[in-house]
């Protein structure tokens, strides 16, 4: 099968953006460029372990603070999903993944339903890691749902430490899709007793 890749770029007067994705990479071919070098991280780690071959610039608004860059790095990146997966079919649809770092425990589970919907239930403790406000990390993954048209639950089960936290949130994420877009030979057209999603 051919490589699933996609590219788009978002320009507003808050932020330009501009992402490339291959689904199919191997992880190692990653840069990563939003001028938020915590946010930078925990892209890196997403497309590191969820094997994406992933492509990240973005010239934001910085000097208000960092919730347009976030946000609509979100939006783009969501949107660069939904372009690459394309017609869904033969994929599994569902992810799931439990992911321990250190102390920090961390469960995310998608479907690529084509409905978003973002289940996140937890409240930080500290309002930053470094230049990074932590309340942006729904910000985040409430815009890439709903670009993406996904479903994501994202619990927390054990820890104390917010880098840590975050770090095992975006991981997790990057297994869990690693997941719903790989092919199983035995589903045919898509994954739904509609016959769409």
């Amino acid at each position: 099968m051919s490589e699933r890749l996609s590219r788009v770029e978002r320009n507003t007067k808050e932020t330009a953006i501009t992402v490339s994705l291959n689904l199919d990479g191997d992880g190692s071919k990653y840069s990563i460029g939003t001028g938020i070098g915590f946010f930078d991280h925990m892209l890196s780690g997403f497309a590191r372990h969820g094997f994406f071959d992933l492509d990240v610039k973005c010239k934001g608004d910085l000097e208000v603070d960092g919730h347009h860059t976030v946000e609509d790095v979100g939006i783009v990146i969501g949107q660069a999903i939904k372009k690459a997966v394309g017609d869904k079919k033969g994929i599994k649809r569902y992810g799931n993944f439990i992911l321990p770092m250190d102390d920090a425990l961390v469960l995310c589970a998608l479907d690529l339903s084509g409905r978003p919907y973002l289940g996140f239930d937890y409240d930080f403790k500290v309002e930053r890691c470094g230049n990074f406000e932590t309340q942006l990390v729904h910000e985040f993954f409430y815009a890439l749902s709903y670009a993406a048209e996904m479903n994501i639950h994202l619990q927390v089960l054990s820890g104390t430490n917010a880098h840590h936290i975050i770090e095992a949130m975006f991981k997790a994420f990057g297994k869990a899709l690693d997941q719903a877009v790989s092919y199983d030979p035995r589903i045919t057209g898509v994954l739904s007793t509609k016959g769409t999603i």
